[in-house]
């Protein structure tokens, strides 16, 4: 099996692959089998040919090792050292070890199986779901318009740099940047208006018409058969 073989292409078994193994890999307890399914996944990103996202795993830095700093300190257990009035305990530091190998293991897998997808393609895979309209709508219209209005607060940004607009610990930098945000969320109502009504001048009556989606292949039914299934196993062996 070739290595886009091992992955599902539709995007309805893509959400259900990676719902049902970051449910199943969220119940794992143990740091070896927590270990296993982490190399697993960082094994399947691997084995694809395009390029891995490790730098959505960059982002959980800071969350690990904020496990890293607090639940040693914090989790009663056997102690293994001290820093002052601390103590490091076997217990805080397994939990620690365990929590990041899990977090790390379901975010490759959700990048591995979501990372690629455009929203307009997830919002279509989430209502062939029978997810409710209003979500889908909601989502597809946040992931849409969240880059249109991150490039126009972008824009006044840089007309006030360009205007000699220095930011400091003032009085008058705290109202430029209330001025900032009330234009931006004018704007952005502005947007949604004029886009409200190109979508009702084109019939638009609240659903968002969509083609049937084909029947996914047995092949890709397989592949995500084998992914939750190694999941699974992962969880029947942590339990023995």
């Amino acid at each position: 099996m070739t290595p886009s073989m091992m992955l599902p292409q539709d995007p309805r078994l893509r959400l259900l692959t990676a719902f049902g193994a970051v449910l199943l890999v969220s119940q794992i307890g143990g740091l070896v089998t927590a270990l296993s399914a982490l190399a697993a996944a960082a094994a399947l990103t691997l084995a694809q040919p395009q390029r891995p996202g490790w730098r959505r795993l960059v982002h959980l830095e800071g969350f690990l090792i904020l496990l890293f700093v607090s639940l040693p300190f914090t989790v009663p257990g056997a102690p293994v050292a001290s820093l002052g009035p601390l103590t490091v305990s076997a217990e805080g530091l397994l939990l620690a070890a365990t929590l990041g190998a899990k977090v790390s293991a379901s975010v490759l897998v959700l990048t591995l199986l979501l990372g690629g997808l455009e929203p307009a393609r997830l919002g279509a895979a989430l209502a062939a779901l029978r997810v409710p309209e209003t979500l889908v709508r909601l989502f597809v219209a946040t992931a849409r318009y969240r880059v249109l209005i991150g490039d126009e607060a972008r824009r006044l940004g840089e007309a006030m740099h360009a205007r000699g607009f220095t930011p400091r610990t003032d009085r008058h930098t705290l109202r430029t940047y209330g001025w900032l945000i009330g234009m931006l969320l004018v704007r952005a109502l502005e947007r949604a208006e004029r886009v409200e009504e190109a979508m009702r001048c084109r019939g638009y009556t609240g659903r968002i018409p969509r083609l049937a989606a084909p029947r996914p292949a047995a092949r890709e039914i397989a592949a995500a058969g084998l992914i939750v299934a190694s999941a699974a196993a992962l969880l029947m062996v942590d339990r023995l």
